[in-house]
């Protein structure tokens, strides 16, 4: 089989796959929310590192009962597994990154936040360095006014990859811990600043 025709399958393959083991693993473990009840009805751009990505459909409907949220993603192939795997929960996707096609995906951000809708982002994806934070989310947040949300997803049990981003993905029967913050504005902070409030923000929900 060529290696064009592998990944057709793979694309049809891996995302529905993927999407019902997130399902298993959300239903099998305790789940902990350390969270606001609420992050009221603007809307906003929730930020996740890289490595904890897999179970954050959950951490959005907490808020968003009926999804209307656009996340990053790179253009790469497994981009496009990621894509197509998230659009099982309602999610849409924007293609690109700080590594190709970061000015066009930045440009789609700005218009979908105008038009409504929240964005996701891994801000140190898709190749890191980890646990960095991009200009992207920064720029974002600024000329739209929109609020950052923060989160952090932490199982008790879990398998790690041997990846650059250290992926966690959770094993049945333990408890995922979500750590979610209130919403952070950077509007009219220092560009430096605003940085450094985002990863003390995320170093907060570190425990």
């Amino acid at each position: 089989m060529t290696k064009k025709a592998l990944r057709f399958l793979a694309l049809w393959i891996v995302p529905l796959i993927g999407s019902i083991l997130i399902r298993i693993l959300y239903l099998t473990n305790k789940k902990n929310f350390h969270a606001p009840d609420s992050l009221g009805e603007q809307n906003f751009i929730m930020a996740c590192w890289h490595g904890e990505l897999l179970m954050i459909p959950y951490a959005y409907t907490r808020y968003r009962k009926n999804p209307k949220v656009k996340l990053i993603i790179s253009e790469h192939f497994d981009g496009n597994l990621i894509a197509k795997t998230l659009s099982k929960f309602g999610f849409e996707s924007i293609r690109g990154s700080s590594t190709r096609g970061g000015a066009k995906a930045l440009v789609e951000s700005l218009k979908s936040i105008k038009n409504g809708y929240d964005i996701g982002i891994t801000p140190d994806g898709p190749k890191g360095p980890r646990h960095t934070i991009s200009d992207g989310i920064i720029v974002m947040a600024q000329k739209t006014d929109a609020k950052i949300v923060l989160v952090r997803i932490k199982p008790t049990k879990y398998w790690q990859l041997n990846s650059w981003d250290k992926f966690l993905i959770p094993k049945p029967f333990g408890t995922i811990n979500y750590y979610i913050s209130d919403l952070v504005d950077v509007k009219n902070i220092d560009f430096e600043d605003a940085r450094e409030l985002l990863k003390k923000g995320f170093s907060d929900y570190e425990r």
